[in-house]
């Protein structure tokens, strides 16, 4: 069983958000499921997956209008995360994205604004852009995506740059070259990982080396890798699930408890990195 209270990771300014919330990449594509991706979305609220990421790269702002659905009546209960693009990382395109992500999502106020990814705009001008957007409570919090250890040291390097909330990489069984540098320099940092892509857009609940892991624990191959990813008790972890069914799949593998056997087991199926890679995209 999962448990009722989700498990929390801190943020740098100690406010607590749950370890596991609700990514919505693909979400808002299609008029059809628009309904049945906010029921997905609502389940999650209440199951306690109060985290919600999304962007304005994602369907055009069309996730943002599906969470300003999905919270309607809740906002005080979410911790919403959007996304500014790369081309509009000035910081007047900083902050007249945030204005229309708002309107999107119907809300006054963004928790976490990421970088979406290294654009051509310098990171000073994103910089303004956020701070800008913090001094009048547009946002509470900034924050990157896709940074490698090269640019965070380069954000934290200029003023301000060290308030960065978090950082959202790609991170699953197959992609874990963060354990190498990134994981530690973040951890020595105290700016904590965001994993997208745990279950690597689904491909892993398909994975025959996940199999007999999953029968041991009467779970999918699935869950198995969402639960190695939640593991990692200092991350968090932002699946995205387009019904209630998927929801509640995601959500049961919080009360998997991996043992020393499962993991050396996963370290075989899936070698940890040996030496720094390039940061994965997807």
């Amino acid at each position: 069983m999962s448990p009722k209270v989700l498990p929390t990771i801190a943020l740098p300014s100690g406010e607590k958000v749950p370890q596991l919330g609700q990514g919505t990449w693909r979400m808002g594509e299609s008029r059809r499921s628009f309904e049945t991706e906010v029921a997905a979305l609502r389940l999650g609220l209440d199951l306690g997956m109060t985290l919600i990421d999304t962007a304005e790269l994602y369907a055009e702002g069309g996730a943002e209008e599906v969470v300003a659905e999905a919270i309607k009546g809740r906002r005080d209960e979410c911790f919403i995360v959007s996304k500014v693009k790369p081309e509009n990382s000035t910081r007047s395109g900083t902050i007249a994205a945030c204005e229309r992500s708002l309107k999107r999502l119907k809300t006054d106020r963004i928790d976490l604004y990421l970088l979406h990814w290294r654009g051509r705009p310098r990171l000073e001008e994103t910089l303004a852009g956020f701070e800008a957007l913090l001094a009048k409570g547009a946002i509470r919090y900034f924050g990157v995506s896709n940074f490698d250890v090269d640019d965070m040291e380069e954000l934290f390097a200029l003023p301000g740059g060290n308030a960065c909330a978090s950082n959202q990489v790609v991170y699953n069984l197959t992609r874990r070259g963060i354990e190498y540098a990134l994981l530690p320099w973040s951890r020595a940092h105290g700016v904590p990982i965001m994993a997208y892509s745990p279950i690597e857009q689904g491909r892993l609940g398909r994975n025959r080396a996940l199999s007999a892991i999953a029968a041991r624990h009467e779970a999918t191959p699935a869950q198995i890798a969402l639960a190695f990813v939640l593991h990692q008790t200092d991350m968090m972890v932002i699946p995205k699930a387009a019904d209630e069914r998927h929801v509640r799949e995601n959500h049961a593998a919080l009360g998997i408890a991996l043992t020393e056997a499962d993991l050396a087991e996963l370290d075989r199926a899936f070698p940890p990195p040996t030496r720094r890679r390039p940061l994965e995209l997807l």
